[in-house]
């Protein structure tokens, strides 16, 4: 299963807040409303945030192998 736990904390670490992510850098509501449900994004969109925060895909998300 994929995580954005790191997600939350890199905008922690970087002082980025989701409204900024939506208003000043143009990050569609509906991405960030995906990811807080834990459902997909697109490459494109890993693409966007990693350059927007100027960090690894490592530190947006993450797998989390499930017990099943």
């Amino acid at each position: 299963m994929i995580s954005y736990r790191p997600f939350y904390e890199t905008l922690y670490k970087k002082n980025i807040t989701e409204y900024a992510l939506i208003f000043k850098h143009g990050i569609p509501a509906n991405t960030i409303h995906r990811m807080k449900h834990g459902e997909a994004i697109t490459t494109k969109t890993l693409d966007v945030l990693c350059n927007i925060l100027d960090c690894p895909v490592s530190d947006i998300i993450e797998f989390v192998k499930s017990d099943s």
